[in-house]
Order: structure tokens, then sequence, then C-alpha cells
């Protein structure tokens, strides 16, 4: 049970990293800013001004957009395999449902943070506290094992 809580982790990851690189492939403004600010700190740390910095981003800002759309693919493509082997050893889909969709949240949040420097909200915090706790349930509850009814079964 244990791997398809992790494959179920792994899935949430890789769903949230893919997702980041959309927005950064399809957002061209910020990876621009992103870029024209590493060059501005490498220049200072090698007390070297490149005059022209704007233009080598104008340069870079399309194959590093193209990059992360790779990464997008990449990540889903590999996504769906943990998914997959997540509901494969796993006893229940429906943990595997809640444990990915718990560690996409999360991970959305955490990457969003350190990518683009966004806050959540208490409210945010408060709903993935009641999801975290959903998921506590549903993996300390234990599986059911089906009762065989012999008064059901019909005779043809």
């Amino acid at each position: 049970m244990v791997p398809g809580v992790v494959y179920a982790l792994l899935a949430g990851f890789l769903g949230a990293v893919a997702s980041s690189s959309a927005k950064l492939s399809l957002g061209a403004d910020y990876l621009k800013g992103v870029c024209e600010s590493g060059l501005r700190t490498w220049g200072e740390q090698r007390r070297f001004r490149h005059a022209d910095e704007t233009s080598a981003c104008d340069r870079l800002h399309i194959p590093l957009r193209l990059l992360c759309g790779g990464l997008l693919f990449t990540c889903n493509a590999v996504m769906w395999t943990f998914l997959a082997k997540a509901l494969r050893n796993s006893s229940s889909s429906a943990q595997t449902t809640v444990t990915t969709t718990a560690s996409n949240f999360v991970s959305s949040a955490f990457l969003g943070q350190l990518i683009f420097g966004e806050a959540q909200m208490t409210l945010w915090w408060v709903g993935i506290s009641l999801t975290f706790t959903g998921v506590l349930v549903l993996h300390r509850a234990s599986p059911q094992e089906p009762t065989a009814n012999t008064d059901d079964k019909r005779e043809d």
C-alpha cells in the first residue's frame, strides 16, 4: 500500500510542475523579466555590464518558452504513468484520487510562491487542512471485506 501512496504523491507533484510549466511557457513577460533580472545579477557579480541584456533576453525567451512547453508534456506523461501505478498498487481508487489531488494542491501552492511570488489566503489553508483531514481518514479506514449474502442469490 505504501508504494501506491508514494506514486500518488509524485503524480500530484508532477501535475503541479506541469501546470507551472504551462504558466511559464504561455506567459512570455515573466520569463523575459527573470532573464533580464538574472543577467543583471550575473553582470553585477562579474562586474560586467552587458549593454544589450534586453536583446539577449529577446533571443532567449523563445527557447525558454519552448523548454517549458517540453517540460509540460514530459511532466504530464510521467504524471499519468505514476497515477496509473498508484491506482494499480492501491487498495482504493478514492484514496489514490484524493491523495493525488491534495498533493497537487500543496505542490501548486509552494511552486506558486517559489516561482511566481504568489501568496495563499488563510481560507485556502483552512480548505487544504480539511482536505488533508479527509486524506488521513481515507488512509486510516480499513478496507471492508465484501460479505457474501446467500439469500440474495437467484437461481435461474
